[in-house]
């Protein structure tokens, strides 16, 4: 009898053993290698180098999405179905599937850093909700790769001068801008939009400043015209059935270890987006990019007051027929969240 009781206690401290011993691994999907120095020099290090920037006894298995063979719209999905436990959210790709996370960052919404810190901060706790209910995911935080601005290789002079051009862009708000300013919206992916430019597939197109530089925009294109559009969030988001696996103590420490890092990135953006606006048109000091000879193309009045105007005539009003298909309501939310800060009623 006590020779039993022994080999029983003796299973038991070795299964013990054995669960302790196995180090639990997360699944990360990351942003696209080609969006180039805040994928390379923030997220990877910050997800490859986990456990020690976390505190945790947790190893992430890390993976950019464009070596995985998956798209930036299936980032939520793939989440959802638990095959990666952490999403590097693109905000306006995965928007397809849940119109309403692109409500903060319609076009004209978000013209600078300092606003689009505004916007965020009300808009948070609404996008996390969201994910929650229809993605079983939560919301760890977002972050800016900048404004959104345009690259053209016929010559332009002002905003009014891509009318009848064809024109890159990567979501419903920015399609329906473009195509208010007469000119012709192509949908193409990130990774695809430098041939693009080349083979005049597109005459123009739009993204960040330096993630534009870092892909070789500025080889297949003459005309930088620096006035944003949107400032595309991007983020991280967590499968909630992995996220509950933690004890409270773990999801204080992770959730804190991604608030810095949104944070870094915040700061890193900026950074980044104001070197490459020297960087593109040859200026110094120019540090963080390649240097190339674009031809600036000064932003007007008129253009500023074109962008910020779409909120209400163009951007709002195409986003709200959209999401009020997928989520009733959701114009009256989105007014209850950002409509006195920008004068929507």
């Amino acid at each position: 009898m006590i020779r039993t009781l022994t080999l029983a206690a003796l299973g038991l401290t070795m299964i013990a053993s054995s669960a302790v011993a196995e180090k639990m691994t997360l699944n990360v999907l990351g942003q696209p290698l080609a969006t180039g120095l805040i994928q390379k020099n923030m997220e990877a290090p910050f997800f490859e180098n986990f456990a020690k920037n976390t505190g945790l006894d947790i190893k992430a298995n890390y993976k950019a999405i464009d070596v995985t063979g998956l798209k930036s719209e299936e980032t939520l999905r793939v989440l959802k179905n638990g095959l990666f436990d952490i999403v590097s959210i693109r905000t306006a790709q995965a928007a397809r599937d849940e119109p309403f996370l692109l409500g903060q960052d319609l076009v004209g919404l978000n013209p600078d850093y300092d606003t689009a810190r505004k916007v965020y901060e009300r808009y948070k706790v609404y996008f996390d909700e969201q994910l929650g209910k229809k993605f079983n995911a939560k919301l760890l935080g977002l972050w800016p790769f900048g404004p959104q601005v345009l690259f053209c290789k016929p010559e332009i002079k002002g905003l009014k001068d891509i009318k009848g051009l064809k024109v890159r862009v990567y979501d419903q708000s920015l399609a329906q801008f473009v195509e208010g300013l007469g000119a012709i919206p192509v949908a193409i992916g990130f990774s695809e939009a430098q041939q693009a430019l080349a083979r005049g597939v597109v005459d123009c197109a739009i993204t960040g400043a330096s993630s534009a530089n870092s892909a070789g925009w500025p080889e297949v294109s003459e005309y930088f015209m620096p006035i944003g559009f949107q400032v595309g969030f991007n983020g991280y988001a967590m499968n909630l059935n992995t996220w509950n696996k933690l004890d409270a103590d773990d999801q204080k420490k992770l959730q804190s270890a991604i608030n810095g890092l949104n944070a870094d990135i915040w700061v890193y953006s900026k950074e980044l987006f104001d070197d490459a606006l020297r960087c593109n048109v040859g200026k110094e000091p120019c540090t963080t990019v390649t240097k190339y000879n674009m031809k600036n193309v000064p932003v007007s009045d008129a253009d500023l007051k074109m962008v910020a105007s779409a909120v209400g005539t163009t951007s709002f009003p195409a986003w709200a027929k959209v999401c009020e298909k997928s989520l009733p309501g959701c114009t009256e939310k989105w007014k209850g969240i950002l409509g006195n800060l920008v004068g929507v009623k």
